[in-house]
């Protein structure tokens, strides 16, 4: 993805553009990586932001679903941004955004308005709970080549259920996918090949997982917890 130079740049000085990672994506384009490349950053970072703007120029409803999806809540996405994406010589056009802010909207739309690439039997979605109706969609949406993003979508899940995405996730990459994930989870940040990029003040830089501030963390309260607690006092 890359700025499209014929266009009137967007103003600097109004969002999204004051997000450090989006006026990176901007002034140097992105590269999407084979296989998947994972977000990780602190709350206020511009993660789910920089996913809104890729969703956005992928011609996917920032608020979730494919590009037919035309739920609608209280819109807080940006503008698309007039960027042009690349594509290989016959690369999918299949994509889908799962965002766990806006799941709630994305089940009630679904249970509405049938999709046809949904199973068979569409499930309730309600009838589930928070993690099982996110594991659902995952599975019956999420599936062979294509370019997939989700933006914490460990928030609902329990290690069993972040485990289970994780082998999905594996999978999806194995069948030529692209996907972009956004957590703050390190166990999904530990994806086996995925390129990892760090959000911040800085704008996006490659990083490693045990370079990570988030894996430093979660080994330190894993080995001490009670003394890490107590600095909390």
């Amino acid at each position: 993805m890359r700025a499209d130079r014929a266009a009137d740049p967007p103003p600097a000085d109004v969002w999204p553009m004051t997000v450090p990672a989006v006026a990176q994506l901007w002034a140097e384009g992105l590269d999407l990586a084979p296989g998947t490349t994972v977000l990780v950053g602190e709350n206020a970072s511009g993660k789910s932001t920089l996913v809104e703007v890729l969703a956005a120029a992928l011609g996917l409803n920032p608020q979730g679903g494919s590009s037919g999806s035309r739920m609608a809540v209280r819109r807080t996405e940006p503008e698309a941004l007039p960027l042009v994406v690349e594509r290989s010589p016959g690369a999918p056009r299949w994509s889908y955004l799962l965002r766990d802010e806006t799941l709630h909207g994305l089940y009630s739309y679904l249970e509405d308005n049938r999709d046809p690439f949904a199973p068979p039997r569409e499930p309730s979605f309600h009838a589930f709970s928070h993690g099982e109706a996110f594991l659902s969609i995952f599975e019956d949406r999420l599936r062979g080549p294509g370019v997939y993003l989700l933006d914490e979508p460990d928030a609902a899940l329990s290690f069993a259920g972040q485990l289970r995405l994780v082998a999905g996730l594996l999978q999806l990459a194995d069948q030529g996918a692209q996907l972009v994930v956004a957590t703050h989870s390190p166990l999904v940040a530990a994806l086996p090949g995925a390129r990892i990029l760090e959000v911040g003040p800085w704008g996006l830089r490659p990083t490693r997982w045990d370079e990570l501030e988030l894996t430093a963390n979660w080994r330190q309260f894993l080995d001490h917890p009670e003394a890490f607690l107590r600095h909390l006092r």
